[in-house]
């Protein structure tokens, strides 16, 4: 790997920075999902870094083979890749998910079915880097990243290194403007 997906999943280059710890299939990291390119574009990429940390939620039982499919996703065609994967997924989140987290018409969906569907939905094939090695030390880095920093649920919004709890994704774009001091 020449750019680790960690740091391929950066957008901007400004000087206030915004990580932002996101489950694939989480409807409110959906929602925050949302968002983001309208913030970097208010915001502007200059004044703005926004870095995208997958956060696997056990609870979200599929959560596992969707991240390691969307960070293999930026060793075929770097972020934009890895967000179009993403976006997909939180589009189709109906087609990756488990009723009541256990139960439902995706029960029997096989590793290899939820990466054609993640395929199907994102034009990205997701199968080709699947069982690249370096992707486990991948997920394992950003599952410990975020416990580093005391962050066990999505989303979480770091601001400058810091957890800034106030910060949800039932916010407007123009309040984490202000929230990030760049309205």
């Amino acid at each position: 790997m020449s750019v680790s997906p960690s740091q391929a999943l950066v957008w901007g280059h400004g000087s206030k920075s915004l990580e932002i710890f996101l489950e694939p299939t989480c409807p409110f990291s959906g929602k925050a999902f949302g968002k983001l390119q309208s913030l970097l574009a208010l915001a502007g990429e200059d004044r703005l870094t926004l870095r995208i940390r997958l956060l696997s939620q056990p609870w979200h039982l599929l959560s596992p083979t969707v991240t390691r499919a969307i960070l293999g996703a930026t060793l075929i065609g770097g972020k934009d890749a890895a967000f179009r994967v993403m976006d997909a997924v939180l589009r189709e989140r109906e087609q990756f998910i488990l009723v009541d987290h256990c139960s439902g018409p995706n029960l029997a969906l096989s590793v290899q079915g939820v990466l054609e569907r993640m395929e199907a939905y994102s034009g990205v094939a997701v199968s080709s880097t699947f069982q690249n090695p370096a992707l486990m030390a991948e997920m394992k880095w950003q599952a410990r990243y975020a416990r580093q920093n005391g962050i066990h649920g999505t989303p979480t919004f770091m601001v400058d290194g810091l957890v800034v709890p106030e910060m949800s994704s039932g916010d407007t774009v123009e309040t984490w403007l202000e929230k990030l001091g760049l309205a």
